[in-house]
């Protein structure tokens, strides 16, 4: 007897012109299958950087890059971390997702198992990986450099590989991110909803919150979409250092995309809900000093809410609160206590209609439960079934990829321009 989907529920707090968009996209989008793709068609060994992998193996090549080859044909599915190289989020879920746990016999990555190719990049920016830099040696951010240049600078020289090697030829790309040196992210899923791909991968994802996010100019998101290759970006943890429930989430995640495109054997797992959001608030100190944080990445709060105080050395017995704006979930908070005034100590999300969702999923800590964040993590585990859960959201408001602190940005793009 075959498996009763549950009714998926949907909450809306998108703009309404922006839900046009988005339904516009997905009612003349016509999903279909590659040809190439039939499980019955040829299916041959492949040549990445000039090593050849044959149909059934794995074989790690020197970037460094794994590259499974399943039995038959399938999708392409790149999955990258250290994108920049003080996040430390992705590389980890890399490397534990390449663990015998999976990469075994009868492991969920077992290549004899699989259908189609996934290429996993643990660390893309080397170089800032073993500086614990969020930027190449020249000071600039690999991923506002898409789609390169031959003959830029060193990182947008870095860019064009990139481009030639991992973006193009990849169906689907699952792009690992954590939050920027001083602050932390709640696990979430970026990807621009108009794009019907993208919206589909961002739904097979498996979590709760997924920001409608127009791909930045120069990022590795915007450089595939234009290619129209199906591009989700996964935000959770901060810089230089590891939040191990992050990490659970993004192997979660990419276990859920690759079962939904039948590249590995069973169902995915999916959230109660799912929240849809199209803007965000930042919260902004409005006074310099030391910064008390009272809540974290994932806290629900309501209207008047004391988030933080900050107090200044300077001036004994003063303090100054910040309040939450309205009802709400902070997908974001400032780790670093150092604030001077205009400095944003935590990324806010307006929940106006849908709190009753986010309320029945909260912990003793009244932070959000997000979905594959629970239990052991599963490379540590022997028999692992997710369990099945469904029902969907929707929200509203600003740019969610605008940097915390934007380093030289007006510099470079000036000596981009002079090179």
């Amino acid at each position: 007897m075959g498996r009763k989907k549950r009714t998926v529920r949907v909450a809306h707090e998108l703009p309404k012109s922006r839900r046009k968009s988005i339904a516009k996209a997905l009612e003349e989008h016509t999903s279909e299958t590659k040809e190439e793709w039939d499980r019955g068609s040829e299916w041959k060994e492949i040549r990445f950087f000039r090593k050849r992998v044959k149909v059934g193996e794995m074989r790690t090549i020197m970037m460094p890059i794994t590259v499974f080859h399943g039995t038959r044909p399938g999708p392409v599915i790149t999955i990258i971390g250290g994108t920049h190289g003080d996040e430390l989020t992705g590389p980890s879920a890399c490397t534990n997702l390449l663990s015998n746990t999976f990469t075994g016999l009868g492991g969920a990555l077992d290549p004899q198992t699989m259908a189609g190719t996934v290429r996993i990049v643990p660390v893309l920016n080397l170089p800032g990986y073993r500086m614990k830099s969020r930027y190449f040696p020249d000071g600039r951010d690999l991923n506002r450099a898409f789609p390169g240049r031959a003959k830029g600078n060193t990182t947008s020289r870095v860019a064009v590989t990139v481009n030639k090697h991992l973006i193009e030829g990849s169906d689907v790309i699952i792009d690992l991110h954590s939050a920027a040196q001083g602050r932390s992210n709640m696990p979430q899923i970026r990807a621009d909803l108009t794009h019907p791909e993208s919206h589909l991968l961002a739904k097979a994802f498996g979590i709760e919150i997924v920001l409608d996010s127009r791909p930045p100019k120069g990022s590795l998101r915007r450089c595939a979409n234009g290619k129209d290759i199906a591009t989700v970006t996964y935000e959770g943890g901060g810089a230089n250092w590891l939040d191990q429930s992050a990490v659970k989430v993004a192997v979660h995640g990419c276990l859920n995309v690759l079962r939904s495109l039948k590249v590995i054997p069973n169902n995915p797992s999916r959230p109660k809900f799912r929240l849809k959001a199209a803007g965000s608030t930042w919260l902004r100190a409005g006074e310099g000093g030391l910064l008390d944080m009272f809540v974290s990445p994932g806290s629900l709060v309501t209207r008047g809410d004391i988030i933080a105080t900050i107090s200044d050395p300077g001036t004994p017995g003063l303090s100054v609160d910040i309040v939450a704006p309205e009802d709400g979930l902070m997908i974001c908070t400032a780790t670093n206590p150092f604030v001077a005034a205009g400095m944003p100590v935590g990324h806010f999300l307006p929940v106006t209609k849908h709190m009753d969702l986010l309320l029945g999923q909260i912990d003793d800590r009244n932070c959000l439960i997000v979905n594959g964040s629970q239990g052991q993590p599963i490379w540590r585990e022997e028999d692992v079934e997710l369990v099945e859960i469904e029902v969907e959201g929707e929200w509203s408001s600003g740019s969610v990829d605008a940097e915390w602190n934007e380093v030289n940005a007006e510099e470079s793009e000036q000596e981009e321009a002079e090179s």
